[in-house]
């Protein structure tokens, strides 16, 4: 399953949906799908192309796609499936730029399955603290955003007899969103279990 490049033999196929819906116009955009056989040049035989259009409000012309395919699902779905698979592509490029999980640089295979693992739970406990510890407005954030701006981040540390101070630089993490941060992390903590007895 690809997309395919809009072309003049594919938009000849589509013309029906690239005429404006009658009517006024709605808010949400209109989404309409079409599937039919094509054989480009360079393919041995004809495959199944399904177009998808678009017609947002206030836009003149409708944001068209088009994906060959082989899958027999009905062509919503199929777009579905195709943007979810896109989806997760995103995360693995995501990991690769955030935890550099490309670096299997072991002489023995077994060795570069244990790294890999290794940069997978790294990435998995870091999107977990991205999901679950990240307040509203940092949630958008990417994880190369967060390791830079929360996990590598400068700080001067103080030792007293009691306590160790931290003192972060609030250039990029304010010290109202690290309490917010670390509250959210306390949050999660498991409950210590009830001692028989001293349960309410």
């Amino acid at each position: 399953m690809i997309r395919l490049t809009a072309n003049a033999v594919l938009e000849r196929e589509i013309e029906h949906l690239l005429t404006r819906p009658v009517g006024r116009p709605s808010h949400k955009p209109q989404v309409f799908y079409h599937s039919f056989q094509h054989q480009a040049k360079s393919w041995h035989q004809p495959r199944r192309v399904i177009a998808k259009a678009e017609w947002h409000a206030g836009e003149l012309f409708p944001r068209v796609g088009f994906i060959v395919t082989n899958l027999t699902k009905h062509s919503k779905n199929v777009v579905k499936f195709y943007n979810g698979r896109g989806t997760a592509e995103q995360w693995i490029k995501e990991g690769k730029n955030a935890v550099k999980w490309r670096k299997l640089s072991c002489r023995t295979f077994q060795d570069n399955q244990t790294r890999l693992q290794l940069f997978t739970l790294a990435y998995n406990l870091a999107n977990f603290l991205r999901r679950l510890a990240l307040p509203r407005d940092v949630k958008h954030w990417l994880l190369t955003t967060l390791g830079e701006q929360l996990v590598k981040i400068g700080a001067q540390v103080t030792r007293h007899a009691k306590y160790v101070t931290f003192q972060l630089a609030e250039v990029a993490m304010t010290r109202r969103l690290f309490a917010a941060i670390l509250q959210r992390i306390v949050c999660l903590a498991i409950p210590p279990p009830c001692v028989v007895g001293q349960c309410d």
